[in-house]
């Protein structure tokens, strides 16, 4: 219920505000697991996604945002719990297994979930290469993977800024990718990254990035 209501509160603001372009929305399924790939520009992409989608989306954040003292610790930690985020650790040996494996059991138990698989925000606006986490969750929970192209969120609050903007941005929800079968030929690595490979290209078509042609080395291991 406290989901549902800040959904549509946040949602009616930020439309109200940002007048936001919101495409696709009809590929997203209505019910059962499905997998949110998005590209990354901007902290304020983990609110934009799930004010756009119509049914509750989980996401992993970083378990500071739920730690904080004070009246903003708790308004962070309000904030992120209200808009369905998970909160993980990051920086250790098995934070990314671990990560992974809380995104699979929210798959198993028929919910939404969005993933990075740039792992963190893009520094310079270039589409960078996704890590293959997303393609464990793919291939292991066999959820359709509905691509996810944002654009102008890193105008609302580039890295470093304090405050957000108002800015033009534009949602694509492109057509869902089925992975559930065709991949038992290829070794488990090898169809990993095939099939990243094959939903990084479907993002790169929605976002219209340039491909930076290599991984983004300030991505956080634990954001796949």
């Amino acid at each position: 219920m406290l989901y549902d209501m800040t959904r549509r509160i946040g949602s009616l603001l930020g439309r109200a505000v940002y007048r936001p372009t919101i495409e696709g929305v009809e590929h997203i399924p209505a019910t059962g697991p499905v997998l949110l790939a998005s590209n990354h520009l901007s902290f304020c992409d983990s609110v934009v996604i799930p004010l756009a989608v119509p049914r509750r989306v989980r996401f992993l954040a970083k378990a500071e945002y739920f730690e904080g003292a004070g009246v903003r610790g708790r308004l962070s930690k309000a904030t992120f719990s209200a808009l369905g985020a998970v909160p993980v650790r990051r920086g250790r040996g098995r934070d990314a297994v671990d990560a992974l494996e809380i995104g699979l059991r929210i798959l198993k138990d028929g919910e939404a979930f969005a993933i990075y698989p740039e792992g963190s925000r893009s520094p310079d606006g270039r589409l960078y290469r996704g890590r293959t986490g997303v393609a464990h969750l793919a291939l292991t929970s066999h959820a359709p993977v509905v691509p996810v192209a944002l654009s102008g969120t890193q105008e609302i609050q580039p890295i470093g800024a304090r405050l957000p903007r108002v800015r033009p941005i534009r949602i694509r929800f492109g057509a869902p990718l089925d992975f559930s079968f065709g991949y038992d030929h290829l070794k488990p690595g090898r169809a990993r990254r095939v099939v990243t490979d094959e939903i990084m290209a479907a993002i790169q078509a929605l976002s219209g990035q340039e491909e930076a042609g290599g991984y983004n080395e300030h991505a956080s291991r634990a954001e796949g």
